[in-house]
């Protein structure tokens, strides 16, 4: 049993400290901008700006990247929020293979708070989707078309990828919990499990698995990004495994009735000769 967990932790996508040093992830703000939570993971201070403690990063990575592969293993959904600029297009590259819903564009108030407004604005825009694809389309006029594709545009620009989230996600991973400080007050609210990346701007205790780590660095968020998809992966693959193995009793019964079925057949031919 010790030996199967060991083997399972193994497998557990997790980022060196190396990693992190080379993608600048030590690199903090000034130190005047600090946030007085952040002090445990604050490693020293140097020409006046904090240096984050990377061992206690490639700590909380880890806890934050096992308790992902849970949930995804689960089949709930993690939502991915990254609105910054320079976190927004990675987000959107790494997270979308994973087929996780994540908002890159701007996180519109209510989205989780008031979430059967947000599911109409769905279902809108995937009603103009069967419109456009019906044939009543090409009976429109040209501005018609244009006012409608526009508001699909608007819609999607709003929505994104959650346009297939059905029901409020499990948890919520934000790059930068000032600048997704909407997003965050939402999922606390409604009880939802908070991931983030932490800079030392930023108060670690807002949220429920804090990852210290430079969150303006692209490839710091590109490393700690990789590592959470790569867990998110690993936990559906687990489930997929896992319901195979479940389905294979029903398919051998299922082989062994159809088996039986063929049989048959042939004994009520002898019988009548």
């Amino acid at each position: 049993m010790l030996l199967l967990e060991t083997l399972k932790s193994k497998q557990m996508p997790t980022v060196k400290f190396q990693e992190l040093l080379d993608a600048g992830a030590h690199f903090g703000h000034l130190k005047r901008k600090w946030n007085p939570n952040m002090a445990p993971y604050i490693f020293m201070e140097k020409n006046g700006i904090h240096v984050i403690d990377l061992q206690k990063t490639v700590v909380k990575i880890d806890e934050a990247a096992k308790a992902l592969k849970q949930i995804a293993k689960s089949g709930r959904k993690i939502l991915f929020v990254a609105t910054k600029k320079q976190a927004k297009d990675i987000v959107a590259e790494i997270i979308k293979p994973t087929g996780m819903p994540y908002v890159t564009e701007r996180w519109t108030g209510g989205m989780l708070t008031n979430f059967p407004t947000i599911r109409k604005a769905v279902n809108k825009m995937q009603s103009i989707d069967r419109m456009m694809k019906d044939t009543s389309w090409d009976n429109l006029s040209k501005r018609e078309k244009l006012q409608i594709t526009r508001q699909r545009a608007k819609l999607e620009k709003v929505l994104g990828s959650i346009s297939d989230l059905t029901r409020l996600p499990a948890a919520v991973f934000v790059v930068d919990v000032m600048k997704e400080k909407i997003a965050v007050s939402e999922a606390q609210k409604l009880g939802i499990q908070v991931f983030a990346m932490v800079d030392t701007n930023s108060d670690p205790e807002s949220v429920d698995f804090p990852i210290p780590a430079n969150d303006d660095a692209s490839q710091s968020i590109k490393l700690i990004m990789k590592a959470m998809a790569d867990a998110v992966q690993e936990g559906l693959k687990e489930r997929k495994m896992a319901k195979d193995k479940n389905d294979e009793p029903k398919k051998k019964e299922e082989g062994e009735e159809k088996a039986k079925e063929t049989k048959k057949p042939k004994k009520e031919t002898k019988e009548k000769e």
